[in-house]
């Protein structure tokens, strides 16, 4: 019987392309060989679908492989970029640089190659119900949500309003229209207008945006803040003559650089006035020029700008972040929420993806009956907001035990530290068995929710046999033990590599994996089995030490 051909589908034109990159590898090397093939598909700056090399899945980051070197013009200033920065490419330069990283797909062959897309792309045409529409189209069963629950799960303002209408307590909050603070000079009439709305301190951000990107807290009734939290959220960078003559050439290279960044700047192309950069070389230049000439002041905007901003209530508390899935018969399940600890008021995108920001503690430290409320809370607006499969739900458990439900999202991160993994260690799966439940319970909501997607019964029932042999293969396994962690000052790296080659192995289909930690020192060295929700614990040594004493 041949093996489910899984379409890991991954990268995209967002801002968190990146957090995509990396998900959609973990969910590759992850997927139970035994039962799937694994095909990487790639989309690209362009919105093109690419059968990816393999050679390029195991890159650091995307900018690394593409656009492939020998298509970058010379960067005197060595910045680095994405497709986009080539500029305004036809379809044949788009084929120039993918033939140097795979194939392209076209969307209506899609079905030929894959049984089964697993969708990994995070942001703007990735979990907004653009591209569950596109597969809906060409019948590709696909994971995750549907159409009508991504869209309403990518929009921070609609969904506030749904879930007030639903009874569910929500921070206060207000919007802001893009085309209303720009046509607004004085920004203090909106200001005053916000203030009077919802109280400060607030949180500013972008309402069509993951990751925390685009996101800030104003403490102080301090209007100059006011204005630039909320050009950071509508990707609007502003900078006087006197503030860039005060720079370093080197700090001009330096703001450029951050500017260009699509995570913590605004990202390219930049358009200035009625002109579109494509490149930071070419914007470094040209502003080096109008400050020269005498311009006052330059108002940057993405062309991958934001509609929308949401201003809401700051809230004090225990922030959580729960994960809820679909039981086999269609019923949501949160599971153990986990609690973010954090060295600073917002969990932002570095917090989230750079090691050491941040502490996961799962569950989250509070009394057992609170974790059950949280829980029955987060399973209650999965409901509500139409959510499928699975969704990660975030909030916060106040000093008087209220629970303030924050930003529902139908998809999750996908690397190894993240909470999707985290909590489901917690009831016993690896990531391997957890991507399997995912696949199965997203053919049978496809199944439920479109009734033209063909045969799924077929693949439902091959899937259910697939699994089933692969238990009954396990006797017959390799037994292999992964033995990390140890005494000397590497034992950080070698817990990293060591649950790497755990799950790697786990998802083979020749190995029995048991991972063993080894503790103590040169003459009383001690090994202990792990349980996986202990190995993929982000502080496995310094939470061992306080376990084990």
């Amino acid at each position: 019987m041949k093996k489910i051909r899984i379409g890991v589908i991954f990268g995209g034109n967002s801002r968190e392309r990146e957090v995509s990159f990396a998900g959609g590898r973990t969910v590759y090397d992850n997927l139970d060989k035994s039962i799937f093939e694994p095909i990487p598909v790639f989309v690209d700056s362009f919105g093109n679908l690419v059968l990816l090399s393999w050679e390029f899945i195991y890159k650091g980051s995307i900018r690394d492989f593409y656009p492939p070197a020998e298509f970058l013009t010379p960067s005197t200033h060595e910045f680095q970029v994405y497709a986009e920065s080539l500029g305004d490419a036809d379809k044949t330069e788009q084929l120039q640089l993918i033939h140097k990283i795979g194939n392209k797909v076209d969307i209506a062959a899609l079905g030929l190659l894959i049984d089964v897309a697993f969708l990994c792309l995070h942001g703007t045409n990735g979990e907004d119900g653009r591209i569950q529409g596109l597969l809906e189209y060409y019948k590709i069963p696909y994971t995750g949500s549907g159409i009508l629950a991504s869209s309403i799960g990518m929009n921070k303002a609609i969904q506030k309003k749904l879930m007030k209408a639903a009874g569910f307590e929500v921070p206060n909050f207000t919007t802001i229209e893009r085309s209303e603070w720009l046509n607004q000079s004085d920004k203090s009439v909106i200001f005053d207008k916000i203030k009077s709305e919802v109280a400060l301190p607030f949180v500013i951000k972008s309402a069509n945006q993951g990751s925390s990107i685009g996101v800030s807290a104003l403490q102080e009734n301090d209007l100059s803040r006011f204005v630039e939290c909320v050009n950071r959220s509508l990707f609007i960078r502003t900078i006087t003559k006197v503030e860039w003559d005060n720079k370093s050439f080197d700090h001009k290279v330096a703001y450029v650089r951050e500017l260009a960044d699509i995570r913590e700047g605004i990202g390219m192309p930049i358009r200035l006035s009625s002109r579109v950069f494509y490149h930071p070389e070419e914007l470094l230049s040209v502003l080096m020029d109008l400050f020269a000439d005498g311009d006052a002041e330059l108002m940057l905007q993405s062309v991958d700008s934001e509609s929308t901003v949401v201003i809401e209530s700051f809230i004090s508390g225990k922030e959580f972040s729960c994960i809820v899935i679909e039981d086999e018969n269609g019923n949501p399940v949160a599971l153990p929420p986990t609690e973010i600890r954090k060295g600073k008021e917002l969990f932002d995108y570095r917090s989230k993806y750079l090691p050491g920001l941040s502490r996961k503690i799962t569950p989250i430290q509070v009394e057992d009956h609170l974790i059950n409320l949280i829980r029955k809370r987060c399973e209650d607006l999965f409901s509500a907001l139409h959510f499928d499969v699975y969704a990660r739900i975030d909030g916060f458990i106040t000093a008087d035990g209220r629970i303030i439900l924050n930003d529902p999202n139908t998809t999750s991160g996908m690397m190894p530290s993240s909470f999707f993994f985290h909590q489901a260690s917690e009831i016993g799966l690896n990531p391997s068995q957890f991507i399997t439940f995912i696949i199965y319970t997203s053919l049978k909501c496809r199944k439920v929710d479109f009734k033209s997607y063909g045969n799924l019964d077929a693949t439902i029932l091959k899937l259910n046999k697939k699994i089933q042999a692969s238990h009954s293969n396990k006797v017959t396994r390799l037994r292999a033990a992964v033995i990390l962690g140890g005494y000397s000052s590497e034992r950080h790296i070698s817990v990293e590599s060591g649950r790497n080659i755990y799950e790697k192995l786990a998802s083979s289909d020749k190995y029995e994996v048991l991972p063993i930690f080894l503790t103590g020192g040169t003459d009383d060295y001690q090994l202990y089995t792990l349980p996986i929700n202990i190995l993929l614990n982000r502080h496995l040594p310094r939470y061992l030490v306080s376990r084990l004493g």
